[in-house]
């Protein structure tokens, strides 16, 4: 993008996150495009609608801040810095992936950027959290943890566990909740007591703040806010933001569980377009974000192209990061069987 020593530091901010919600955005509809035409195997859980969580809580967090992440995971790891080359990769399952095509999309990590890891299970990905919390607040390093999560986790145990233990220990854990309104399939009021999840802030005696999910501003702010009170010592934040996805939990998902109208209302309260409207009247900057589309869209092509020339990995691989040395694994077993008194079946 061109450059200009006009820009104001709002603007930049403006254009940052508008980047990166596009290039979310372009990442997961191209990924839909190819799974829908065979390219990928396997299925995908979008996060179409919801980007401007993700940009809003990771834009305040600094690169060797922590996430966990869901299995709607994408945004999260592009807006804490992970790289659309090898996520995509990854989800082809070839080499180059961040974990060498073994994770595949719900699995997404990248410990440089503070990415501890997409999650396939319901909440597992908060305690994970709390435990990078704890370990911040013990190296007094004053980093932070954010955890990602549907309001179907919070009805797992591990949820209210980990928000008890953070309390009580006042650790430097950001929670974020993305309810957008379906556990799957399942509305809310199916399976909590309550509609909103920041009630259960109270009980443990930490801040809950609610805001609009589809504003990239409102939900930047409050993530700004509960940051920098844990890096202060000020313990943990449950921060829910009301947003929805567009798409169905997974991709081909019929979604006879909503009305089509509903999602059509949500579609209107698009957070790209959000942000685009709401500055609408600045031409220049309009221009600007003009050609941040086009760049994100280049930039997504360039990462399907180095996808596709990218090979699978070889089967003699199999074993490769799973043991440090496996024949050292097979010796070992056979040792330590012969001395528990066991069979070699080695």
């Amino acid at each position: 993008m061109k450059g200009s020593s006009a820009l104001t530091e709002d603007t930049e901010m403006i254009l940052r996150l508008f980047r990166t919600m596009s290039l979310i955005r372009e990442f997961e509809t191209a990924a839909a495009g190819l799974l829908a035409s065979g390219a990928l195997d396997g299925t995908l859980h979008m996060s179409i609608g919801q980007e401007a969580v993700a940009v809003g809580v990771c834009d305040v967090l600094m690169p060797d801040d922590y996430i966990t992440s869901t299995h709607r995971g994408h945004g999260h790891c592009i807006a804490k810095g992970g790289k659309v080359k090898p996520m995509m990769s990854e989800l082809y399952g070839h080499v180059g992936g961040y974990s060498a095509g073994r994770s595949g999309s719900m699995h997404l990590a990248d410990a440089e950027v503070g990415i501890l890891g997409a999650n396939a299970i319901v909440g597992a990905g908060i305690p994970i959290a709390v435990g990078a919390g704890f370990s911040a607040k013990a190296r007094k390093s004053r980093q932070v943890s954010g955890t990602f999560f549907g309001e179907g986790a919070v009805a797992e145990g591990v949820f209210h566990e980990s928000l008890n233990l953070a309390a009580l220990w006042r650790l430097p854990v950001i929670f974020v909740c993305e309810n957008n309104g379906y556990a799957e399939m399942s509305p809310m009021s199916v399976h909590l007591v309550t509609e909103d999840v920041v009630d259960f802030a109270s009980p443990y005696g930490i801040p809950g703040v609610q805001v609009d999910g589809n504003d990239v501003f409102a939900v930047r702010a409050a993530a700004a806010e509960a940051v920098e009170r844990a890096r202060d010592g000020g313990g943990p934040t449950l921060l829910e933001c009301k947003t929805y996805r567009v798409h169905g939990h997974y991709e081909g998902d019929p979604q006879r569980y909503r009305d089509k109208a509903e999602v059509e209302q949500w579609r209107a309260n698009d957070p790209l377009k959000r942000l685009t409207d709401a500055v609408s009247t600045n031409a220049a900057l309009i221009s600007e974000m003009e050609e941040v589309t086009s760049e994100v869209a280049s930039e997504v092509q360039e990462a399907i192209a180095w996808a596709e020339s990218d090979p699978h990995p070889e089967l003699s691989s199999v074993l490769s990061d799973v043991y440090r040395d496996p024949s050292s694994f097979v010796r070992n077993s056979a040792t330590w069987r012969s001395r528990m008194g066991e069979s070699e079946v080695l």
